[in-house]
Parts: structure tokens; sequence; C-alpha cells
């Protein structure tokens, strides 16, 4: 029995001990006012319970002043289930406060997750310190997180309402913090810290007549951001706060406004304040929109001061700004004079090739651009019409780049046609030391008005993969409309494209490349003028030189060419020279859904041949051209969205004489001189005969008679084409125009004497029947020309195209044809009649 007694004991001993194992013991003495609370971190059921000795398991333990509790975790992670909270109060109306350092305590906590809150009570009277040891602090966002998890929140209340002073991480430049009246201090620790001090103490000070004081002390070069009370919500109404900066003399500050917002204001402005060293005007008064101040040398205070709000519609204000504090840049005393003033709807914008990330730890000293030594900015827009003058706070300039814009629009062709406009940098901007990213023009026009772009010296290259640009900058061309976009390419000077016709708005982007620009920008020739409407979207004239080798690509090379759109390449072929057509691939590669896609090929040459493939059809083989050639291609409907992208290269070589263009050139000679002397005879046979009516018309001559060519000075076939280099002209003197008559009309009474007919021993010359020359081939079934009315041969020289007339797809038609020998009749008939009228007075005057 005896045994069984000590066993039972044992066992009660035993299960005692199993039950105290691992348990905790807070205590917390009588006169520290310290409330402790253990609560689970969510609200979800739980794994792990908390369990008090001598009793049931609960889910929130509270322990006040002078109490002690034991208890313990049933699980072995209890920090991830529970969180503690350590709140003290502090009264300083009516009790002494515990000024000095502020210990976290009590001592010897579970390793949980802690809260330390310090609730200090004071009079609105009074102001109260916070002053942080080493590293001091930093101002973060509501949603942003400290990086080691040690959280410091600043609060304040005015009468019933709690005022969010700011969240703070360790490690910045917020050195103390100044509230007037009561304050609470929160610290938040992980499970896992070993932090042992709170890290402040508090202080009494007399009364700062505004809301708080925040003091950022830099000690080298570093940034801070800092934000407005209960950011971002509201600042609260009509109150006033300043942040002190403390700056060392051999640094200088800038102030820099990233994001507010303004109030609804019934008195009072909103606006900020500046106390800056050594200013005569002291407080310097600043909106919030305004270019606050830079490069500020030594210590300065900013203050933020709030109005009386409309109490239906208060609206918010709110700050966050940054405080930049570097060394002077090498360039602080060099000044740039940028002239802008013969510019007309231009703007540029000086601005860092990347902007600084802000909340990095490591600092970069930035680029800053000034207007003068107290507005600076990260960036500076300037504008056309004036002369502007700028300095930087940079120790390396290629940190900056230059972006620029300018329009240029014509809305009435009359006040902008054949005026020609240069596309080139302004020397005060290619010659600053900042790389220049872009230059963008803006070309703007209603429908009916296009654009020439023409590159008279230079003239420029297509970059393609076959051949890409070497140059230090390039032009980037884009035709837009509400309908569609058609990317030309980007080119580059130094190739064969003289001039780039283009319907609809036009937008071309100048980008530059490495520092060979500075030397090069002086050689810029690119200019564009304001033409009348075009048909085509695109026409490209091509003028190359004997040893070049010009590679040329459809609009929209990566997307494909737009459906419905026609482009076209007039090429040049130099003198002496043929040139060699290749395509890159041997067929379109698309399938129509609506219309047909064409490519066309024909030499401008009096009965050119025009090569026409459609898409189903394999592109031409490689081509031999002997004269200047038209390559057009136009697009359908493709299906599938397949794309339209075609690419051809034109190679040139010395022209071969021909043994078949020698002999016809012989032939020709011939027929000409034997043309001469049956002119020659014949007028030879007139002065013989002395007979004024020797034309008369005589209809019963029924004889085979030959046409042969009499000089008239009436009829003008010179042909359509480009204005010869020479001052004095064949068509000036009429030494090789004919016209066509019946010869038996002329010589009848002649032939019926000789009672027999005469065959002509030669061909004779005849006019040509129809244009040629400059005008592109038409793609079939398209059709376009040029409108021209001729009334008569007087008017024919009006057909004449010039070098900077606009080319339109045209087959002239046989009417044209028609017209031109109605012409030459009529003057045949009026010559019969005159002679005719002349015998009928030789009659009546024998």
């Amino acid at each position: 029995m005896a045994a069984a007694t000590r066993l039972t004991a044992l066992l009660l001993a035993a299960a005692q001990l199993l039950r105290t194992a691992g348990s905790l013991e807070i205590s917390i003495p009588s006169m520290d006012n310290i409330t402790i609370t253990i609560k689970p971190r969510s609200s979800t059921l739980q794994p792990c319970k908390m369990c008090i000795l001598h009793t049931s398991c609960v889910t929130e333990l509270k322990i006040m002043s002078g109490q002690k509790k034991q208890f313990r975790f049933d699980c072995s992670t209890p920090e991830k289930y529970f969180v503690m909270e350590i709140q003290r109060n502090i009264d300083c109306i009516t009790g002494s406060c515990p000024f000095g350092d502020v210990h976290l305590s009590p001592s010897g906590l579970p390793r949980l997750n802690k809260t330390f809150i310090w609730n200090v009570k004071a009079s609105k009277k009074v102001g109260l310190q916070l002053k942080f040891s080493t590293p001091w602090l930093r101002q973060i966002g509501p949603t942003e997180t400290c990086p080691d998890l040690v959280t410091y929140n600043i609060s304040n209340c005015i009468d019933t309402t709690t005022v969010n002073i700011g969240t703070f991480c360790r490690n910045g430049s917020v050195s103390r913090v100044k509230v007037q009246g009561g304050i609470v201090m929160s610290l938040q620790i992980p499970w896992d810290a070993s932090l042992t001090t709170s890290g402040f103490n508090i202080a009494n000070r007399s009364s700062i007549k505004r809301l708080c004081i925040i003091e950022s002390t830099f000690k080298g070069a570093s940034s801070a951001t800092l934000m407005s009370p209960n950011y971002p919500l509201g600042f609260p109404e009509d109150e006033l706060m300043t942040w002190q900066f403390v700056v060392p003399s051999n640094l200088r500050a800038s102030v820099f406004f990233h994001n507010y917002s303004l109030s609804n204001c019934e008195r009072k402005e909103e606006r900020v304040e500046y106390y800056l060293p050594g200013s005569i005007s002291n407080p310097e008064v600043f909106k919030l929109s305004d270019t606050q101040p830079a490069n500020i040398a030594g210590d300065f205070h900013l203050s933020l001061q709030g109005c009386d709000q409309d109490a239906q519609n208060p609206g918010i204000l709110r700050l966050l700004f940054q405080v930049i504090v570097q060394h002077p840049q090498n360039e602080e005393n060099v000044t740039y004079f940028i002239d802008l003033s013969k510019e007309r709807n231009l703007t540029m914008t000086i601005l860092p090739n990347l902007m600084p990330s802000e909340g990095r730890l490591a600092f970069e000293p930035v680029c800053l651009i000034c207007k003068d030594p107290r507005t600076c900015d990260h960036n500076l827009t300037l504008t056309s019409g004036t002369v502007h003058r700028i300095s930087f706070l940079c120790n390396d300039l290629q940190r900056l780049k230059i972006t620029a814009e300018k329009t240029i629009a014509c809305w009435d062709i009359r006040f902008c046609h054949r005026k020609s406009y240069a596309l080139t940098v302004p020397t005060s901007i290619a010659q600053l030391p900042i790389r220049l990213d872009k230059f963008v023009w803006k070309l703007l026009a209603p429908e009916e008005i296009n654009v020439e772009i023409v590159s008279p010296s230079l003239k420029l290259q297509q970059h393609v993969s076959e051949l890409k640009c070497n140059a230090s900058y390039s032009y980037g061309i884009v035709s837009t409309t509400q309908r569609k976009e058609l990317n030309l390419g980007v080119f580059c000077p130094g190739g064969a494209i003289e001039k780039i016709q283009m319907r609809d708005n036009i937008t071309i982007t100048f980008r530059t490349f490495g520092k060979r620009f500075l030397n090069e920008s002086v050689n810029q020739d690119l200019k564009m003028s304001f033409v009348p409407f075009i048909k085509e979207e695109c026409i490209f004239t091509v003028t190359p030189d004997p040893e070049d080798k010009v590679y040329l690509q459809t609009p929209n090379w990566y997307d494909g060419l737009p459906p419905h759109v026609t482009v076209s390449w007039n090429i040049t072929v130099p003198r002496k020279q043929a040139a060699h057509l290749t395509f890159s691939k041997d067929r379109m590669g698309i399938a129509c859904e609506t219309g047909r896609a064409y490519v066309n090929i024909k030499e401008q040459k009096p009965r050119a041949e025009e090569i026409v493939r459609r898409e189903d059809e394999p592109l031409p083989e490689p081509l031999d051209m002997y004269h200047h050639f038209w390559v057009n291609i136009s697009n359908c409907k493709p299906v599938d969205k397949k794309l339209l992208s075609l690419q051809f290269r034109v190679t040139f070589m010395q022209r071969k004489t021909d043994l078949v263009v020698i002999i016809a050139a012989v032939v020709g000679a011939g027929l000409l001189i034997a043309i001469g002397f049956i002119i020659c005879c014949i007028r030879k046979k007139k002065k013989k005969n002395q007979n004024p009516a020797v034309g008369v018309y005589n209809a019963n001559v029924g004889v085979y008679t030959a046409n042969v060519g009499v000089y008239n000075a009436n009829i003008n076939t010179r042909m359509p084409g480009k204005q010869a280099f020479f001052r004095k002209r064949r068509e000036d003197n009429n030494s090789h125009v004919y016209a066509v008559i019946d010869e038996a009309m002329v010589y009848g009474h002649l032939l019926k004497e000789s009672k027999g007919s005469v065959d002509p021993e030669v061909d004779v010359y005849r006019p040509f029947d129809g244009p040629i020359g400059d005008v592109p081939p038409t793609p079939p079934p398209l059709s376009f020309r040029k409108e021209a009315k001729v009334s008569d041969a007087q008017d024919l020289p009006s057909l004449t195209l010039t070098d900077t007339e606009i080319y339109t797809f045209a087959h002239h038609k046989p009417e044209d044809s028609q017209s031109n020998g109605d012409t030459n009749s009529k003057s045949n008939g009026d010559m019969s009649m005159s002679l005719l009228e002349n015998k009928e007075q030789e009659g009546s005057m024998e």
C-alpha cells in the first residue's frame, strides 16, 4: 500500500513537472503603468494554443501592471501565430515626465513579433522632442516596408483627431521630430531582431506654435524623401509645419516637388515658405506649382502652410518632395546660350538619360539644369522665339540628353506652295556638349496638300539588312492618317534617293549616334516643301552614281504594305551605264482577298515594253535596263493577314555598244539624208515652174502618190519631258519639224502630165503619236493620269514636265494621239485651201 502511494505521488510530480516545463512567466511592476497583450496574428482558427497554468487555454492574454502570469504554447513556433503589444502610458500633465532615454521594458519577453507603444500626454502649450540616435531615420510611404522590419511611427493628437506625422525606417537623415502637445510613438520589432534599445529619447521643449518640426541632417552627399503628415491623405486644415535641413558648408542642396495636390480654400492661400542662407527677402514664398530653389549653400528651412477649407468640398492638401545634397559640380560656372529667336513652333527638353530611382539606398549624384543659380531641375523645357541662358550642375554631361520637336504646317497651298523649309537641327542645339537623342519634325497639311522631301547633295540611303546605315545620324519617316500608318523606313545620308513625295501628315524623327554628329551636323541638307496632291501614297526619285549599289524596299517592312497602297520608284540610269535590277525573292508571297497586287516595270523610252506581274505570278528574272525606268508596286487586300514586303537591288555596269544599234543609226541617218535630198529636188522644181498654183487639189487624179515631209512652222511636236540643259534648242528654230501632207494635193498636175505614178524611194518621218518619259507605268486595273487641256497646237508646250512637278500614273488614251493627228490634218487642209485660193486669183488675172 505504501509503495502504491509513493508511486502515485511520483506520477503526480512528473505530471506537474511536464506541465511547468516550457512555461513562460511575465511579471509587471505596479509603478510602470504598462499593459501587455498577447493575441493571435489573424482571426482564423489557430493550430497553436496558449494555455495558462492551472487553468484552461485561451486565445488572448492581457497582463496589467502589478500582475504576474505563467503560460505556455503547445507548439514549437508560436511566433507564426501570436504577436505581442506592449503599451506604456506617460502622463506629463498631472505627473512628472520620464525624460531621457526610452528603454524597452520589461525584459525577458517571449520571442514574438513585438510592438512597443509610448502614449505621452502633454499640454497643448508644450512641445515634445524625440531625438534619435545615429544612424537616424528615413521616412517611407504608407505602402513601403523597412528592409530589417524595424519600423517607427509617430502620431499626434489635435483635440480628438489623430494625425500621422510619418512612418520611418532606420538609416536616414531624420535626426529630430518636435511635436506640439501629446505624442504617440510606436516601434515594431520582429521576433528574431537583436534590438535592445529604443534608439530615441524624449525631451521637454517650449511651444513650437505649429503642428510639428522635422529636422533632417546631412553629413555628406545624399538625398532624402519626405512627406506631409497624413500623406497620402490630407494635411490638417489651416495648420503649419516645418522641415529644418542641416547641410555642410561644402555641399549644395536642391528641392524637388514630386507629388502634390491642393485643397479648396475659402480663406488664405496654400503655400511654401523658405528661409534661405544669404537671402535678403526671407521668408521667400513659393506656390507648390513653382520650381523650387536649388543649389542652396548652407542650412535652410521649408514650411508648409494650409488654409481654411471649403466645408462642402474641402479637397486634399498633400506634398511629397525630395532634397538632394551633393558637391558643387564641374559645369556650375559655365553658361551656355541657346538661340531659338528665329525658330517657330519649336520646343526642346534637356533631361537625364535615366531618371534616378526613388528610395535607392546608394546615393548617386544627379545632373541638374539651371535657368539661374537658384532655379534648377532634373529636366528643362525651352521654347522658340527667344535666347535662353542655361548652366548645369552635373559632373558628367553624358548623363543628359536632348529631345526637340518642331511643327511645320500648311493649311492653304497658296501661301506655302514651292516654299522650301530646311529640316536641319539649329546650330545652337547641335553644338551643345549634350547628346541629341532625337529631333522630330511634324509636317501637317490637309489631304489635298502633300509633302516633298529633298536631299539634293548628300542624298539618302535606305537602311536595310544588306546595306546598313553607318552615318552619325538617321531619319525615320512615317506617313500617318486616321486610317493607316505608312512607315517608309530609316534613312541616312550618303545614298541615291534624292527626293521622296508623300501624302498625308508626315513625322520625321532625326536621331544621332556617337560624337561624330558634332562634326557632321554642318553638312545637313534635307529640305521639304508642300506640293499639290498626288494619287500615289509615295514616290521615290532615285538618282544614283555609276558606282552605287542601291537597295530599296517597300514601306512597313516588318508589318507589310497596307492594303490598296501604291508605291513607285523613279530610277535614273547614269549616262553610258546599264542598270541591273534584281528582286530578293521569286514571288510576292501573298494571296489576295479583294483586288490584285501588281509589280510594274517600264523603261522611260518610246514604245517601251511594260513588264507586269501579279501576285499569283513569279517576279521578273534579273533585268538589264538601258534607260531611266519606273518600278511600281501595288498591294491588294491579302488573305490570312499575309504581308507584302518586297526588296530589290539595282547595280550598274558600263554599257556595251550594240552592233544592231550602230547599224540602225547608220540606216536612220541615210533615211534623213534621202528625205532631205527629195525635199531639195521638189523645191527646185517648184522654183523652175514658177507657178503659184502648183498645189491645186485635183480630185480626179487617181494615181498612187507618196507622202513627203514638208516644213511647217505651225506645228510643235515637242515631246513631254524634262527641260534641256542648253539655252538654244532644236525646237526653237523648228529645223526638225515636219507636217505630213498628201503629195498629190500639191503636185497633182505634174503627175497628170507624166501620166504615171511616182513610187516613194524612201520611208518618211512620221510624228510621234503619244507622250513618253517621266511618268510611271499604270498598275492594272488602276489608271491615273495628269489632267491637261490642249486647245490647239500652241498649247502643247504646257505639257512639258519640269523637275518639280508631280508625276502620276497615266496611259495616254488613243484620243490623245488622234488629237495630234487632227491638228496636223487641219494644218494640211488649211495649206491646201490657201493654195487653191492663190490658183483662182491667178486665173482671174490671166
